[in-house]
């Protein structure tokens, strides 16, 4: 097979990819933008967007600035295959055109985002079906471009350099600024969105979009630089990792058979392909549900990416079925944990009614129903995460002996190569979510805020169906990435001749402890980081109150941009200690304790990362949702002692699905990375050999 065919195909499709979303761009702002009070919020929002990204994107060009002069040299003193300090520059090259590529992503999405919020409002005049329409389209934009731009990004460094280990760095520089640009964004909005209920809704007693509420424009803006342009970013990364780690395992594993290191960009060719034509069957009646219109959608990508890989390894000799079937298991097991977190989401099932239900009790009993379900919801995820594991292995093993890690591989692949798909669901929830609070403040009709309701609660089952694929496909990428850090280790140790990780040793044992308490103790500065920002911005919202009564009467303005300004920077300030867990950890370990260690370390932080990810993203998606059936008017509605109850469970919840748990995914990601990506230096500095 020419590799080359492939590597152009993979260009043309990802430009048509991003032709299709500058078609659809332009289709969703000729929409109106509504009258003048609507654009005055909308303007307020994105300019806030537009800010605090600004800044975001700054302090990320020093940290990789900084890091890419750590890589050059690091590199540049191991040597490698084109010279010391050429190979140094070019895998920092990498690192950065990472880091730029998963930025361009991000922006891509919040510029779609904060231009569609206001045109879904304006629509959602007119009923449920147009305004759907243009808020997918919207997502749509976000979902295609993200995509696009990474696997342009992987076919150009693999053709240059046709070496997976530089795509590995491209990854890396992505995973960087994927998990800050998410994180940052969940800390930014989680606390403007806590300040924003606790004051105006529990204390003042206003409806959570009331324009009289200073914390209302950072919770919109909030929406936009973490729900959209964090995820972008978030997606771009974990798109990449999972095909970089497939890579990698095929040219250690296949080395005199180039077909199984492209086979992972293959996939994503017709990944693109079957986005591309299965966003256009999302569509709902009036009257019908937006989230089973999104489901099908997922559901019918995955089968036009079945039949396209069932057809490209019916004509391909060189690639066996077991490609066909491990790709397979990947999707299946990414729509069965999709549909795990839709029932434990999703109003139309249990969960959510009997928290809803229960609420009337206080908000303790609603605190404590959500947490124990969403502990429940990780039961049958992690088992579908452990049966696509065993069987893409088991399969790939018979069809292919001895090879069943490169399966484990590649069902990660397939588990994400739908990612356009994925994305332009993701990506619709947030842009309903600020429709709905400029519905509020531009005084459209109750009509219009209840249509935005009803999309913004599909919208939150969308997210965390997302959020399941994402989670369960960091799983399976984290795997393949352990896999090839050993080989990395063990090509680069003049002592190791394989990773023996004996549970016997306590240096390894010290590595799985180690690993164990990374994802709680990033998780806990996250949420920290949001309650001690919240609790300043409530003081300010409570002092604009108090010092000029004119706000709540609605004569007077709030100050608006105080509050954002304060989120933006609380946001950046708490990504010092997240950013060292992730990168200064795994190199800590592996650098004081040795490889194996280093190894025992990630092991660790997988299982726990994986199990804190689905609880907080499940749990808190479901006081969400519980939340918002309590404000249909069901079990007392809005203003009962139910609902009052209910709105401290959504704020409970809201930094678990918007800030800590969402970043796990990447967090575990960007930890094996790192491992892989400097295992040749840790291998030969290492004070354990």
């Amino acid at each position: 097979m020419n590799q080359t065919i492939w590597l152009i195909a993979a260009i043309v499709m990802g430009i048509a990819a991003l032709a299709a979303a500058a078609v659809m761009y332009k289709k969703v702002v000729a929409e109106s933008a509504g009258n003048e009070r609507s654009k005055q919020v909308a303007g307020w929002i994105e300019e806030g967007s537009q800010s605090y990204l600004k800044k975001l994107y700054m302090a990320l060009i020093i940290v990789s600035g900084v890091l890419s002069l750590i890589i050059a040299v690091a590199f540049g003193s191991q040597g490698g295959d084109k010279g010391g300090l050429m190979h140094g520059l070019e895998m920092a090259l990498c690192f950065v055109l990472g880091a730029v590529f998963a930025a361009v992503a991000g922006y891509i999405g919040m510029a779609i985002a904060v231009k569609a919020n206001v045109r879904t409002a304006v629509a959602a005049q007119k009923g449920l079906v147009p305004a759907f329409r243009l808020s997918f389209n919207a997502g749509t934009v976000m979902g295609l471009a993200t995509v696009g731009v990474a696997v342009i990004g992987m076919a150009i460094i693999y053709w240059i350099f046709g070496d997976p280990s530089y795509v590995l760095g491209f990854s890396f520089g992505a995973s960087l600024l994927a998990l800050l640009a998410k994180a940052g964004g969940g800390i930014f909005t989680k606390t403007a969105d806590i300040a924003a209920d606790l004051v105006g809704k529990i204390e003042v007693g206003i409806p959570e979009d009331d324009p009289r509420n200073p914390a209302v424009i950072a919770d919109n803006v909030g929406d936009n630089v973490g729900d959209v342009a964090g995820t972008g970013a978030d997606i771009f990364d974990s798109y990449v990792a999972s095909t970089v780690a497939a890579m990698l395992l095929g040219a250690s594993m296949f080395q005199d058979q180039p077909i199984f290191t492209l086979l992972p960009i293959i996939i994503c060719v017709i990944g693109v392909a079957a986005s591309l034509i299965g966003v256009q069957f999302v569509r709902v009646k009036e009257g019908g549900k937006p989230g089973r219109a999104l489901n099908m959608g997922t559901i019918l990508t995955c089968v036009f990416l079945a039949i396209g890989m069932a057809m490209v390894v019916g004509f391909t000799p060189e690639i066996p079925w077991a490609i066909f079937w491990a790709t397979s298991i990947g999707l299946v097991t990414g729509v069965l944990i999709g549909f795990v977190s839709d029932y434990y989401t999703s109003e139309d099932y249990k969960p959510v009614l009997e928290t809803a239900r229960v609420s009337g009790s206080g908000s303790a009993i609603n605190i404590i129903t959500g947490y124990s379900y969403g502990l429940v919801s990780v039961v049958p995820s992690v088992i579908g995460i452990v049966i696509a594991i065993l069987a893409s292995y088991f399969v790939t093993d018979a069809l292919m002996p001895g090879f069943g890690v490169y399966g484990i591989g590649i069902a990660a692949v397939g588990m994400l190569s739908v990612s356009g798909m994925i994305v332009s669901s993701d990506a619709y929830g947030p842009i309903v979510d600020n429709a709905r609070g400029i519905a509020e403040m531009a005084g459209m009709d109750e009509e219009v805020i209840v249509t935005c309701d009803k999309l913004d609660a599909a919208g939150n089952t969308a997210k965390a169906i997302t959020k399941g694929f994402s989670i369960s496909a960091a799983a399976l990428t984290v795997l393949a990435i352990f896999h090839a850090y050993g080989e990395e280790v063990v090509a680069a140790s003049s002592s190791l001749t394989e990773l023996s990780m004996d549970l016997a040793d306590p240096l390894i044992i010290a590595g799985v402890f180690l690993g164990a308490i990374a994802p709680p103790l990033f998780s806990a500065l996250l949420m920290l980081s949001v309650t001690r920002n919240a609790f300043d911005m409530i003081e300010e919202v409570r002092g604009q109150f108090r010092d000029d009564p004119g706000i709540l009467a609605g004569t007077s303005l709030p100050n608006y941009a105080k509050c954002v300004g304060m989120a933006a920077q609380g946001a950046l300030k708490s990504l010092v200690g997240p950013a060292f867990i992730a990168i200064g950890a795994p190199l800590a370990v592996g650098l004081l304790l040795g490889p194996e260690a280093l190894g025992a370390f990630l092991g660790g932080a997988i299982i726990t990362g994986v199990i804190f990810a689905l609880l907080m993203s499940n749990a808190g998606g479901l006081w969400d949702n519980a939340k918002k059936y309590v404000e249909t008017g069901q079990f007392g509605g809005k203003g009962s002692e139910t609902h009052k109850a209910a709105v401290v469970g959504d704020t409970v919840g809201d930094p678990f699905k918007d800030t800590a748990g969402p970043s796990l995914n990447t967090l575990i990601t960007v930890m094996s990375l790192a491992a892989s990506f400097f295992a040749p230096v840790i291998a030969a500095l290492s004070l354990v050999k």
